[in-house]
């Protein structure tokens, strides 16, 4: 079981590059099943133990690729992950930081026909510990399996959230990264569905940021939840109108704001903390309380 990968993941990286061999190495090494590597015009090559393709297709029909890992550049990107979606790929997870939001609106159309779940862009990607499945660029050395799912807009907040529950003994059913941009392929809410169908999964932590109302939109779905959420908020400290950090971290509005974020997800039923060293105290209390430990 898991979400979005497990040990039968197979994954395909595209945009072998320097950054694509280098986190593939490590999922190699973590225990995940990395196929192979899509770079056109240099199928043929082996990097790393890696064979490498030209197409995404001949990765899903020679090597059954079922996630696709995205390291290409911002320019090309949303035609990697329309190559992806074209290929039926179950699960498509982008890294790469800076696609135009033109090209992400595209994308999005394209995708609502197609059976590939995007993941991203400009995220750190998704892990699942107990199944040694990795598809991103975080590091594994902090992760320990267990029943705590983790969901982020942020790649370094979500590392420093997994640190702390691991430091006290709290293992993780796994991580989504949703990503940063202003428009992405799976939202807050949609990840909270899928760890809350997780039966791996006995609590959820929540990592938003100002900007848009992803997060309120997520704590309309936290009251319906069976299983309890502990939420941060990041920017609080951000003046209006400045991005801080991803691109779709700019208050542009009223429900823009971490006040507003952190009272929608307060008044659905999380538990919501100010301060993000926080998070795995108060998660190792929500626990113990609901008799999870």
């Amino acid at each position: 079981m898991g979400v979005l990968m497990d040990s039968n993941s197979r994954v395909v990286v595209q945009g072998f590059g320097g950054a694509g061999q280098r986190e593939a190495k490590t999922s190699l090494a973590y225990g995940t099943q990395v196929v192979c590597g899509v770079t056109p015009g240099r199928g043929g090559q082996v990097i790393e133990g890696v064979p490498v393709l030209n197409t995404v297709r001949e990765a899903v029909e020679q090597h059954g690729a079922n996630v696709s890992l995205i390291f290409v550049p911002a320019p090309f990107a949303a035609d990697a992950i329309l190559e992806a979606a074209d290929a039926e790929i179950p699960t498509a997870i982008c890294i790469t930081e800076g696609i135009p939001v033109l090209d992400m609106m595209r994308v999005k159309r394209a995708l609502s026909t197609k059976v590939t779940r995007l993941i991203g862009p400009n995220c750190p990607g998704v892990i699942n510990p107990a199944e040694q499945a990795r598809a991103g660029i975080m590091p594994v050395d902090v992760y320990l399996p267990g029943n705590v799912g983790v969901i982020s807009r942020s790649g370094t907040l979500v590392y420093e959230a997994v640190d702390q529950l691991t430091r006290l003994g709290i293992g993780q059913s796994g991580s989504v990264g949703v990503g940063g941009d202003p428009i992405i392929g799976t939202s807050q809410r949609e990840a909270l569905e899928l760890f809350e169908a997780d039966p791996d999964t006995a609590a959820v932590v929540l990592i938003g940021e100002i900007g848009g109302t992803a997060e309120q939109e997520a704590a309309e779905y936290v009251k319906q939840m069976s299983k309890p959420v502990v939420a941060f908020i990041g920017g609080a400290t951000a003046p209006p109108g400045r991005r801080m950090g991803h691109a779709g971290a700019i208050i542009a509005g009223p429900a823009g704001t971490a006040a507003a974020k952190q009272q929608a997800l307060r008044e659905a039923g999380a538990e919501v903390v100010e301060n993000p060293g926080e998070i795995g105290t108060t998660m190792q209390r929500v626990l113990k309380e609901r008799g999870l430990a």
